[in-house]
C-alpha cells in the first residue's frame, strides 16, 4: 500500500526533532508560585521544629497546612499582587475535627514526643505531667501538640487529655502541686507500701486536693487521683517564687544530674540529651530555654572567649559543632554549661563533667577542638520566667 505524503513528512518530523522537554503549563505555574510560598515560609516560619507551614502548589491549588493565620494571609496577598492566579486550598490548624478540643495537658508522668504519629518515630522531646500543650491535629491515635517552648511533635492519645476552652481553664485554676524529687510515686491510697497509681519524676504538676496524714491527694487531668508524700513535693506557686538562678544554684542543680543517662530526645531525670540536660538544669531553676542546641545558642548575650576561658562565668552555655566554612553553613550539634576552674558540665554517653584542661584527668579534647562560643543567659532573654508567667495556672 501507498504511504500518504502527509504520513512520511510527519515522520520525518519527528525523527529530526531534538530531545527537548517541554514544560506544560502546570509545571510553569508551579514555578510561579513557588517563589513566594518559599519568601513566607523564610519570613513566617524559618524553624519548622517550632512553626507549622507546610504549603505545595499542585498546578493553581495551593495545598497543605499551616498553624500560623498571618502566614497564609502574607502569601495570599502576594499571589494577588503579583496577578498570579490560585485556588486556596491551605488549612489552618487546629483542625476541625478536634471538635474544639484545641488544648492539651499531658497525663503521664513523662510523655514522649515524637517527630512522626507513631511509637517507632524518632524522640523529639518530653513532656512531663501537667504540661499544657496547644493540640493542632489528629493522625489515628496521636495528636500533633506544642510545647510551652514552642516545640512541635506528635503524642500518642494516651499521653495527653485533650479539652476545650472551658475544661482548659477549670484546670489551670486548680491549685497546683510539684513533684521535687528526682524521681518517685504517686500511690492509689495514703500508703507508701500500697499499690502505685503512676510514677514521678521532678517537674511533674498536678492539682492538689486534700492533706492527708504525710501525703497530699492529687487529681491528674484524666481524672485518676492519688497520693504523693508530703515531703517529695510542694505547692507550686511557693516553689515558682522561689526559683533563683544564680550561678551556685545552677552548679548545685546540674551535680544533682550527674550520671543520668544519656537519651536523645530526652528532657527528664528519664534520661536527657545534651539539651535536654541544660533545658532541665535551667527549668529547674525557673527557667524555660528552647529545646534544641541549635535554639539554644541564639539566646543570650555572647561571651567573649577569643583570648580563653577567663570571662565565662558558671551557668554559661558552651556551643560545639562544625563553623561556617566553603559555603556551608555553621552547625550547632552539643552544648554544655560551664562550671569553673576550667570545667564544664553535659550529657555525653551520661551526664559527665569535663575539662578544658590538657593537663586535667578529664580533659575533653574533642569538645575543646570543636567549640563554637559561649552565651550569658538572663531571666529576662528565657522563653518563660516561671517566677511571673502563669504556665500551670
Amino acid at each position: 500500500m501507498k504511504k500518504s505524503p502527509f504520513v512520511f513528512l510527519l515522520g520525518l518530523l519527528i525523527a529530526c526533532s531534538p530531545g527537548k522537554d517541554v514544560k506544560t503549563s502546570a509545571s510553569a505555574t508551579e514555578e510561579a508560585l513557588q517563589p513566594h510560598i518559599e519568601a513566607v515560609r523564610q519570613e513566617y516560619a524559618p524553624d519548622k521544629r517550632v512553626v507549622l507551614f507546610q504549603v505545595e502548589p499542585h498546578e493553581q491549588v495551593l495545598a497543605g497546612e499551616t498553624n500560623t493565620p498571618a502566614a497564609k494571609e502574607a502569601l495570599l496577598a502576594r499571589l494577588q499582587e503579583a496577578g498570579l492566579a490560585f485556588v486556596d486550598s491551605i488549612q489552618v490548624l487546629p483542625e476541625v475535627e478536634l471538635e474544639g478540643k484545641h488544648k492539651g495537658i499531658i497525663t503521664i508522668s513523662v510523655a514522649n514526643l515524637r517527630s512522626k504519629p507513631g511509637h517507632s518515630s524518632e524522640l523529639a522531646t518530653q513532656a512531663t505531667l501537667g504540661t499544657p500543650v496547644n493540640v493542632w491535629k489528629k493522625e489515628g491515635g496521636w495528636y500533633l501538640v506544642q510545647t510551652p517552648d514552642q516545640y512541635l511533635a506528635w503524642v500518642d492519645d494516651g499521653g495527653v487529655a485533650l479539652m476545650d476552652d472551658k475544661d482548659f481553664a477549670d484546670w489551670q485554676q486548680g491549685e497546683k502541686l510539684i513533684y521535687t524529687r528526682p524521681y518517685g510515686f504517686a500511690y492509689a491510697s495514703a500508703d507508701a507500701s500500697g499499690a502505685t497509681m503512676s510514677d514521678m519524676v521532678y517537674g511533674d504538676v498536678a492539682v492538689r486536693k486534700n492533706k492527708k496524714g504525710d501525703f497530699y491527694e492529687v487529681w491528674f487531668p484524666d481524672g485518676r487521683s492519688g497520693f504523693v508524700l508530703a515531703n517529695e513535693a510542694a505547692a507550686y506557686k511557693e516553689w515558682a517564687a522561689g526559683r533563683q538562678p544564680t550561678e551556685d544554684n545552677l552548679v548545685q542543680t546540674s551535680k544533682g544530674l550527674l550520671g543520668l543517662p544519656y537519651l536523645w530526645g530526652g528532657t527528664s531525670f528519664k534520661g536527657v540529651d545534651c539539651s535536654g540536660f541544660t533545658k532541665t538544669v535551667y527549668f529547674m531553676n525557673g527557667l524555660v530555654l528552647p529545646r534544641d542546641a541549635s535554639q539554644q545558642v541564639h539566646v543570650g548575650e555572647l561571651v567573649d572567649t577569643s583570648n580563653g576561658w577567663d570571662n565565662l562565668r558558671p551557668g554559661d552555655l558552651l556551643f560545639f559543632g562544625r563553623p561556617a566554612k566553603d559555603g556551608k553553613p555553621e552547625r550547632v550539634v552539643h552544648v554544655g554549661m560551664w562550671l569553673g576552674n576550667n570545667e564544664f558540665i553535659h550529657s555525653s554517653g551520661h551526664v559527665r563533667i569535663s575539662s578544658v584542661n590538657p593537663d586535667a584527668a578529664n580533659y575533653d579534647a574533642y569538645n575543646e577542638k570543636r567549640f563554637l562560643r559561649a552565651k550569658r543567659i538572663a531571666p529576662q532573654q528565657t522563653l518563660l520566667d516561671l517566677r511571673t508567667a502563669s504556665l500551670y495556672e
